[in-house]
């Protein structure tokens, strides 16, 4: 079965921002290591793009037939999705045992499994 992660950065610290710069020489070692290795797992297949940080986003909404914009996410929820992946995965049980080896599962974010749709 194949599912999709999503990314939930949360207070992850990310590349280029303060609180990665707080992190060890050590700890951004282990983060990278652990990106690497999540990327070389068979049947994983990364999102090709990076996003953007969410204050740099639009929302649209359609509300009787006009489009309405908003500057920055507008989703109701705590974390903005800070990337996406796939994986082919035998059960939810090994798509959800990748998942907590994501960096950004156990450093303040969360990742989101959900299988795929398949027509």
């Amino acid at each position: 079965m194949k599912y999709m992660l999503l990314i939930y950065q949360g207070t992850t610290p990310v590349p280029g921002t303060e609180a990665w710069e707080g992190l060890s020489q050590e700890e951004q070692g282990a983060v990278y290591a652990a990106y690497k290795a999540v990327n070389e797992t068979p049947g994983f297949t990364p999102g090709s793009v990076q996003m953007d940080s969410p204050d740099t986003a639009t929302t649209v909404r359609v509300q009787d037939g006009t489009t309405l914009t908003t500057d920055g996410p507008f989703a109701e929820i705590k974390e903005a999705i800070g990337g996406f992946a796939f994986y082919e995965a035998d059960d939810l049980d090994a798509a959800i045992e990748l998942a907590s080896r994501i960096p950004a599962a156990y450093m303040g974010g969360g990742v989101e499994v959900r299988p795929v749709v398949e027509y």
